[in-house]
């Protein structure tokens, strides 16, 4: 394999989800005439299976010292993937193939035995990883002093808290000195300072030699952290690249990337004072386009219902980096409005982004009191087609926070 660590080969994982057709009780008496009739006709009558492919033949390479943040929705087929790399559970089809130790932390429970204390499950753990009682005794201290969970040892694991059992857990994966470390999201129920340590114990790993795969919902931790990335959707590999591509890939893939972007309407739009409809992006001469290139001028227009007069209505936007670091905020100033449907529209005049994807948070405002929030549905796409010159204030713009106003028109249709 050279210098590959990791080779899955057209993986494969299907589930059979079995559904009752009756109600959720079921006597004793159904039980005996369903194994009756199962006999006499070769099936069951009151349970009926379905089969979901979590995983759809996926394959993918990583090398030795590669950092791979595993990143899609929910349901996409992380964790399953996980799961089998870590030999949990076993692919339906195909093959994956990993050279060294692997240590896995997943959700909360896995790898620990319950009624161990905490200095009884470092030591199994260890010894599951193949490591003899003096290599696991030379990092001991370590562990512990990382987990911070000293006056506990000798405390069976299963009266920790979420908290201690993951601080504990990840301080024995990361430490154990396996080629390969594999994170998921179980890192969340950690405060900040815990996943700031975490992150920078991964890093240490990395610089070391060792693999990591980290699946993780914050773009910005994946992204200080991988150097490479897998987005799933859907059971499939739909990227494999740089991280940033990934990433890049993974926020339009969940958001819409158009010139008309429809907004969820809330369903209860009619108690609302207003609410938002529509974003729409146009280009310097005022026509819809998808794709804004750098440099140049655009407006960003939204549709607006307002369903009562309000007499400090503020409309804003807010722009955040793909890793979810927000920089720029703009809105109108408060302003008496009548019942209708509006379009307001800022000139983005001058107001030049790298190329990227962004995402943009609608507010809608009445005496500084929120009464319609919009987040994770808008994406601004920027684009590096450009002949014009890119100057270093672009760049700039992209780092601190701006608070301003731009030009704007707010027009009643």
């Amino acid at each position: 394999m050279g210098n590959t660590v990791i080779k899955a080969e057209h993986i494969s994982k299907e589930f059979f989800l079995r559904k009752a057709q009756a109600g959720n009780y079921t006597a004793l008496r159904d039980v005996i005439v369903d194994r009756f009739r199962s006999v006499s006709k070769g099936q069951l009558s009151r349970n009926q299976k379905e089969s979901f492919l979590a995983l759809d033949d996926v394959s993918f390479e990583v090398q030795a010292g590669d950092r791979v943040g595993i990143v899609g929705r929910n349901g996409a087929g992380k964790s399953t993937l996980l799961k089998i790399l870590s030999r949990i559970i076993a692919p339906t089809r195909g093959r994956i193939t990993i050279e060294g130790r692997l240590a896995s932390l997943l959700e909360v429970g896995t790898g620990f035995h319950p009624e161990l204390t905490g200095r009884e499950n470092i030591f199994l753990n260890g010894s599951i990883l193949g490591m003899s009682r003096n290599e696991i005794q030379r990092k001991f201290d370590e562990i512990v002093a990382f987990a911070e969970v000293e006056r506990f040892l000798d405390t069976p694991v299963k009266r920790y808290s979420s908290g201690m059992y993951v601080r504990l857990a990840f301080a024995v994966a990361a430490h154990l000195e396996p080629e390969v470390l594999v994170v998921d999201e179980v890192l969340a129920v950690g405060d900040a300072a815990f996943q700031k340590k975490c992150l920078g114990r991964m890093s240490e790993v990395a610089r070391e030699g060792r693999t990591i795969l980290f699946v993780s919902h914050n773009m910005e931790a994946v992204q200080r952290l991988c150097n490479k990335g897998i987005l799933l959707e859907k059971g499939k590999v739909a990227l494999d690249g740089s991280i940033d591509q990934v990433i890049r890939g993974y926020i339009t893939s969940n958001s819409s990337s158009k010139s008309v972007i429809n907004i969820e309407i809330p369903d209860n739009n009619e108690q609302l004072p207003g609410f938002a409809k529509s974003v729409s992006f146009l280009n310097e001469n005022g026509t819809l386009t998808g794709l804004v290139p750098v440099t140049s001028d655009y407006s960003i227009e939204m549709e607006i219902v307002i369903n009562k007069p309000l007499d400090h209505f503020i409309a804003g936007i807010g722009f955040i980096t793909i890793t979810e670091v927000p920089f720029r905020t703009i809105w109108t100033a408060p302003q008496q409005i009548e019942p209708g449907v509006y379009k307001v529209r800022f000139s983005m005049n001058d107001v030049h982004l790298a190329p990227g994807a962004y995402k943009l948070v609608i507010g809608l405002s009445n005496n500084e009191s929120s009464f319609h929030y919009v987040e994770n549905q808008v994406v601004l796409d920027i684009s590096d087609a450009s002949e014009k010159k890119i100057d270093e204030r672009i760049v700039n713009l992209r780092s601190g926070l701006i608070v301003n106003q731009v030009p704007y028109e707010i027009k009643k249709v």
